[in-house]
């Protein structure tokens, strides 16, 4: 556990020193464009801790921003990982499906995802959401009881309530925080500065890490997470290879586009979100 700590703030200060970097190196593509941007710039009234309003439109294209000065980095991550999906995630997943229905699958994301309530509520206070924080308690309560440790959904099936789900990144994003550099990470997949940090602070949010402090065991259980979760989406990601003429620019637009929807509350209702 010491020393997932020590990884872990290892890493955040990696991605401190990245965020004032990224900013820097905008503000100077800024001055070299200052006449076609001040303008727009004078349009957007929205708090950006980052000063980078990533998730804005352009007021000049209307189409969204975004920032990625590591995109070669970023480019030998993306065939990493999509290797990674083609030799080993691919293979697992048809081997998964062929071995548990459908029906015990969904049981799977529905433990999984009941779990995880505790990053849900915590982060709907943190917002200011305090209703969908209740719905989130309440749906805690009634599956991790009448839905046998959250392996069933009644409380959406039976009682109407939907899951309210929030996490760290969205919730840096309303208090006006502001995306920072786009990451492709190794086997993590697209993010940028600001999910980033939240993905750390929701990591230390799960009770996984707090009932349990081998190493092994949490990399097998966000393993078999992740691998149920693709079983439930096995077509997400080879959609986008088909469709696009660049999968990394297409993959990293709809992140960048998912991520600043959930922030404005437009994001999908489906119950089981496939981020890639």
């Amino acid at each position: 556990m010491l020393t997932t700590m020590r990884y872990s703030i290892v890493y955040l200060m990696v991605i401190f020193l990245l965020v004032p970097l990224g900013c820097a190196q905008r503000q100077q593509a800024s001055r070299d464009h200052a006449p076609s941007l001040e303008a727009a710039q004078g349009e957007e009234n929205e708090l950006d801790l980052l000063n980078d309003n990533f998730f804005d439109e352009d007021p000049l294209n209307r189409e969204p921003r975004y920032y990625d000065p590591l995109e070669p980095m970023n480019r030998v991550f993306f065939e990493f990982n999509d290797k990674l999906y083609y030799w080993v995630m691919k293979p697992v997943n048809k081997v998964y499906t062929a071995v548990l229905p459908i029906d015990i699958r969904y049981s799977f994301g529905n433990f999984f995802t009941n779990l995880a309530a505790p990053i849900r509520l915590l982060n709907n206070l943190l917002q200011g959401k305090f209703s969908d924080a209740g719905i989130e308690l309440s749906r805690f309560l009634i599956n991790s009881t009448l839905g046998v440790y959250g392996l069933g959904d009644p409380a959406l099936v039976d009682f109407g309530l939907e899951p309210k789900p929030e996490d760290f990144g969205q919730t840096l994003g309303l208090w006006g925080v502001g995306e920072g550099i786009y990451f492709c990470w190794p086997i993590l997949g697209p993010s940028n500065a600001r999910d980033t940090l939240g993905f750390g602070v929701d990591v230390y949010s799960h009770p996984v890490v707090y009932f349990n402090d081998d190493l092994l065991v949490s990399t097998a259980y966000y393993s078999e997470n992740k691998i149920n979760l693709l079983s439930l989406n096995p077509d997400a990601y080879e959609d986008l290879k088909k469709y696009s003429l660049d999968p990394y620019v297409s993959m990293r637009q709809v992140y960048l586009d998912y991520r600043r929807n959930k922030i404005k509350d437009k994001a999908s209702t489906q119950n089981v979100v496939d981020e890639l």
